[in-house]
């Protein structure tokens, strides 16, 4: 692919705000909207490239903080980068680390250069800059990087929101400056908490330094869901249209269609696989959880609704007899699926919207999801 195209957006339908779009990245197109899957430290749990790949996986997310600490970037990158490192060769993003740095609330400093802290690992003193995390970034070899911002603890004041947003809007420059390797995308991230004209004063300074992307940051880190979902409905139409718009950490099926009508393009989240292993599924008739005992002696699919290994394969007496015994394996084929119906999910709206037919597949959706 050459080097010209890559960062190149085109949205090919829209239906209401709701947009079916393609991002050229260095190891592929991503149709949007997407989910990615979070491969933290270069592995998404208990799933493996091939299985990802049947699933219909666009994107892998890593995390840079844990790949700098284990096992550093120097060596993924001496042994050939991240996407051979870990067998994925379709886009990888990745994000600052700032989210991670951020939750280390008891072992960080933060100052205008950038936060040191502690590693949670073995405590020793680390750095991270915006220098730093764009050249761990580079060297993981990564499509899409994500600038290093302040994600800001809930609640905030209003002073520490707005401090918190304009120190964001600087990492932003140097990030950008920092950037030398011209496979990768830089994304930057609009904060500014729950204060939606903070929100809008931020997005203008995010968006006033021209980047492939931009992406809405510091939600779901506890603030109430009905508020969240109202920023995005604000927020979301008012990002620029040219560009792909990514919802970070978010979030249930319910929050993807509501975020999807507000405009957004693209998402990432833990919850589908952590909950998966904690026995939580999630279906087209709402969630089940496989632990019930109701499910004692049911023969029937996870989800009638579903093709995936899972389903064509397994009942759910025997995925609560895996769950309730402790097996791996339960683990596994609960993230095949609940993986597996996030991709489907994502990839009926695209075909919706193509079809013009989003607001009755939202509404369909907002039936199905309302728990």
């Amino acid at each position: 692919m050459k080097n010209n195209s890559i960062g190149s957006f085109r949205i090919n339908h829209q239906d209401g705000e709701a947009r079916q779009a393609t991002l050229t990245t260095a190891h592929g197109e991503i149709e949007t909207p997407v989910f990615m899957a979070v491969g933290t430290k270069a592995t998404v749990k208990a799933m493996t490239p091939e299985e990802l790949l049947e699933s219909e996986c666009q994107v892998v997310l890593g995390n840079t903080y844990h790949l700098h600490l284990r096992p550093g970037e120097k060596l993924i990158q001496k042994l050939g980068g991240l996407h051979k490192f870990m067998n994925w060769h379709r886009p990888i993003l990745t994000d600052s680390g700032g989210f991670q740095v951020f939750s280390l609330s008891q072992l960080r400093k933060l100052s205008e250069e950038g936060v040191e802290f502690r590693s949670h690992i073995d405590g020793q003193k680390c750095f991270l800059s915006p220098e730093t995390s764009m050249q761990i970034q580079m060297d993981l070899g990564s499509d899409i990087i994500m600038a290093f911002d302040e994600c800001l603890k809930y609640p905030a004041t209003r002073e520490e929101t707005q401090k918190s947003m304009d120190l964001t809007h600087r990492w932003l420059q140097r990030s950008k400056q920092a950037m030398t390797r011209e496979q990768s995308l830089l994304f930057g991230i609009v904060q500014g908490g729950l204060e939606l004209d903070l929100r809008k004063e931020s997005l203008q300074q995010i968006t006033s330094v021209d980047l492939p992307g931009y992406a809405l940051g510091g939600l779901s880190v506890g603030e109430p869901i009905e508020l969240m979902h109202q920023l995005v409905k604000e927020i979301g139409p008012l990002m620029p249209i040219n560009k792909p718009r990514y919802l970070m950490g978010v979030g249930t099926p319910l929050d993807l269609i509501l975020a999807v009508d507000s405009g957004i393009d693209m998402f990432d989240c833990v919850m589908p696989t952590r909950v998966a292993r904690n026995g939580t599924i999630f279906t087209w008739q709402g969630r089940v959880s496989i632990k019930r005992a109701e499910y004692k002696e049911d023969d029937s699919p996870l989800d009638p609704e579903c093709d995936c290994y899972t389903c064509r394969t397994y009942s759910k007496a025997y995925l609560r007899h895996l769950f309730l015994t402790g097996e791996i394996l339960g683990a596994r084929l609960n993230t095949i699926h609940n993986l597996h119906f996030y991709f489907q999910l994502m990839k009926r709206a695209r075909l919706a919207i193509k079809a013009k037919e989003w607001t009755s597949f939202r509404d369909f959706c907002l039936t199905r999801f309302v728990k």
